[in-house]
C-alpha cells in the first residue's frame, strides 16, 4: 500500500531502518515482512516490538523529588511545614525525599502515544491488541497533553539510551500525525510532509554511511561563506548559516545534496516549469562557498522526492566551472531501485 504521496509504506520502513538502526533487529525486523494499510500501522507495529523489548529489559526509572506527611522520619524534614502541623496539632512529619519511578517523561511519551495510537481507525486490531497488553505496565505513569511535551529538552545517556529510537518514533505519531479537531480533542491525519522530509534526509544520509563508507566523508556540513578582507564580528552574525544535508568527499571531489521532500517538485513561471529558484541559488551558493580554490572539484545535487507530476527532473548543468544537478527519488519504487538509484548518483558523480 501507498501513503497520499504514493510512497510505499513498506519504503517508509525502510528508511526508518536506516535511520534507526536498532530497527534492523531481528524481532523488529520482521515488521518487514507485514503489508500495511495506513503509515500509522507500521508505525504502531514497530513501537509494539520496541516497547515489548524494552519491558523485557525493565523500563527506565528516575529520581523523583516527593512531598509527603509521614508519621516516621523519610529523607529530609520541611521544617516550615512540619511547624504548621505542630501548631494545627497534627502529628505528622513534612518530609521530602527522592524515589526511584517509572513516571517520568520518557515512559510518558511511549504511554501517550500508545494511547492515541489504540484511538486510531487506521491502526489494525492486531496491534492494537499488542499495544493494549503493552499498557498494561504502564499503570503507574502519567499520560501527557502531546502539544507541551518538551521534545528538544530530552536527554540520552547509558541508563535511557534504548529510547532514543522509540521517542523519536513516538515524535513521528504525535507532531507529525496528530491534529487537534474544533472541539479540542485529536485525530490523526496522514504523515506530514515536514515530517517525511527530515525522515527523508536522514534516510539518504544513513544509507551512504552504510553503503559507500569507503568514501573519505560523508556527513551533514555546515558550510562557511567565502569571505575575504576584514569584516565587522557584529556584522558576520547577520549572514545565515548554510547547512548541507549530505556532503560526500572523495579525494579533493566533494559533492553536496541538498534533500528536498515537497508536494510539488517545479514551480510554474509563466506557464514554464523550472526548478524552484530559491532552491537552486541555495545549492549553487553552497557549491561556490565551498570551492574556495575554485577548482570546479565541488558538485551539487538538488536530490527531490518523486511526486505524481508528469515532469521530474533530471538534470545537469556546468555553472561557472561546478557542476549543478537536480534529479529525482522515486519513493514509490520497490526498494531495489530506490538502491540503485542512490548507488548511481555515487558512481555518476565520483566514477566508483
Amino acid at each position: 500500500m501507498t501513503n497520499r504521496q504514493g510512497i510505499y509504506i513498506k519504503n517508509i520502513y525502510y528508511m526508518l531502518s536506516y535511520a534507526f538502526q536498532v530497527l534492523k533487529q531481528t524481532d523488529i525486523e520482521e515488521v518487514a515482512a507485514e503489508e500495511f494499510k495506513q503509515v500509522q500501522d507500521l508505525f504502531a507495529a514497530i513501537l509494539a516490538k520496541g516497547i515489548a523489548r524494552q519491558i523485557k529489559q525493565g523500563l527506565y526509572r528516575e529520581y523523583h523529588e516527593q512531598r509527603e506527611d509521614l508519621t516516621v522520619m523519610r529523607g529530609k524534614l520541611d521544617l516550615p511545614k512540619t511547624f504548621k502541623h505542630r501548631v494545627q496539632r497534627k502529628q505528622k512529619l513534612a518530609c521530602v525525599f527522592d524515589e526511584l519511578t517509572e513516571d517520568n517523561i520518557y515512559n510518558q511519551i511511549l504511554k501517550t502515544t500508545i494511547y492515541y495510537l489504540l484511538r486510531d481507525p487506521g491502526v489494525d486490531s492486531r496491534q492494537k491488541k499488542a499495544l493494549q497488553k503493552l499498557g498494561l505496565f504502564f499503570d503507574g505513569v502519567s499520560l501527557l497533553n502531546p502539544l507541551v511535551i518538551p521534545w528538544k529538552r530530552l536527554y540520552y545517556r547509558k541508563g535511557n539510551k534504548n529510547y532514543e529510537m522509540l521517542l523519536n518514533l513516538c515524535f513521528f505519531v504525535l507532531e507529525g500525525m496528530l491534529q487537534t479537531t474544533e472541539d479540542g480533542n485529536y485525530k490523526m491525519a496522514a504523515f506530514s510532509d515536514e515530517h517525511m522530509a527530515r525522515l527523508y534526509e536522514r534516510f539518504i544520509l544513513e544509507y551512504y554511511r552504510q553503503h559507500h563508507g569507503y568514501l573519505s566523508e560523508i556527513k551533514s556540513a555546515r558550510i562557511t561563506w567565502n569571505l575575504t578582507g576584514k569584516h565587522d564580528p557584529a556584522a558576520l552574525s547577520f549572514l545565515p548559516a548554510m547547512q548541507s544535508d549530505i556532503f560526500l568527499r572523495l579525494g579533493e571531489k566533494i559533492l553536496i545534496i541538498d534533500a528536498k521532500y515537497y508536494g510539488k517538485t517545479l514551480q510554474n513561471y509563466f506557464d514554464k516549469q523550472t526548478l524552484h529558484s530559491a532552491n537552486l541559488y541555495q545549492i549553487f551558493a553552497y557549491v561556490k562557498n565551498q570551492d574556495k580554490k575554485h577548482s570546479g572539484k565541488v558538485a551539487g545535487l538538488l536530490l527531490y522526492a518523486k511526486t505524481d507530476e508528469a515532469i521530474t527532473p533530471d538534470c545537469a548543468f556546468t555553472i561557472d566551472g561546478n557542476k549543478i544537478g537536480a534529479k529525482t527519488l522515486d519513493l514509490s519504487a520497490d526498494f531495489r531501485v530506490i538502491r540503485a538509484q542512490l548507488d548511481g548518483i555515487v558512481k555518476e558523480y565520483f566514477g566508483v
